[in-house]
């Protein structure tokens, strides 16, 4: 069995992606690691060539910014297509593995290796928010999704790249992992956020009103979100010490749920209940 990891990146510095987290997260797993980095305002093509691993192979292209949010999906599939394993682990710049679910999704992709009948391989997913100790289950942030997928031919990036479909446009058959993926997009200093979202406004994703143009990103009152006290990825330590307000966060979630199980005994668990909040 041979496992490929793909992703794309473009500005991985300049909007303060854990890109190289992301990949060595998966790289004890994968036979080879494809990389397709677009054309760049910072040294995201030295950044992926300073991890120094064999496995990572670098494919170049120029991002079509006129196709709006399809040219996630569209460079996606051109990373897809230079993978050669029997499975294709997809991440994005922001998304991270713990290691210890590495045995875990290594043993789903042999036990399915030979069921031609399963395309896919499904995550549970941790969107942190503001802080490395708060994520969001409500509406509007999905909570699974395909990251492994059976590269045939016959699976597709699809969308803004948010997840695959079958090209014949049969429904997909899907197998949980039980694993996580530790989504680290929204935890941002909140004048990169903005620059994020400017950014995701000239591609075609959002609309901003015009406070949200001129005025840092504001990630509200944290603690209107579930508290996480479980641990994070090793390979992300470095990052989540020096973010500071995640520091912050940290002791009012302590004072918060002092009495919480997941606090006592640091267990790694997101809880099952969606709650209906917009956001303003």
């Amino acid at each position: 069995m041979k496992i490929s990891g793909f992703t794309i990146a473009r500005n991985a510095i300049k909007y303060n992606y854990p890109l190289v987290e992301s990949i060595l997260s998966i790289l004890p797993i994968c036979d080879e690691f494809i990389v397709n980095v677009g054309d760049s305002d910072d040294d995201t093509l030295r950044l992926v060539c300073s991890i120094g691993d064999d496995k990572i192979r670098i494919v170049q292209n120029q991002w079509d910014m006129s196709m709006g949010s399809a040219v996630l999906s569209h460079q996606t599939n051109l990373a897809l297509q230079e993978c050669a394993g029997d499975w294709a682990f997809y991440l994005q710049s922001d998304e991270v593995v713990h290691e210890k679910d590495l045995d875990k999704i290594h043993r789903s992709c042999e036990k399915y290796l030979d069921d031609e009948q399963v395309d896919a391989l499904r995550f549970k997913w941790l969107h942190f928010y503001g802080s490395y100790n708060r994520y969001r289950i409500d509406k509007g942030w999905y909570q699974k999704q395909d990251r492994i997928v059976r590269n045939n031919g016959q699976i597709q990036s699809i969308g803004d790249a948010w997840g695959f479909g079958r090209v014949d446009g049969k429904e997909m058959c899907r197998k949980n992992t039980n694993s996580f993926i530790y989504h680290y997009g929204w935890v941002m200093p909140q004048d990169i956020m903005k620059q994020r979202r400017l950014n995701a406004e000239q591609i075609g994703f959002i609309k901003l009103n015009k406070s949200e143009r001129e005025n840092n990103f504001s990630y509200q009152d944290l603690r209107l979100f579930p508290a996480y006290f479980g641990s994070h990825p090793s390979v992300m330590k470095k990052k989540i010490h020096s973010h500071q307000l995640s520091r912050e966060d940290l002791q009012r979630a302590r004072s918060q749920y002092w009495w919480h199980p997941c606090h006592l005994l640091g267990l790694r668990y997101k809880t099952g209940q969606r709650v209906n909040r917009e956001m303003r």
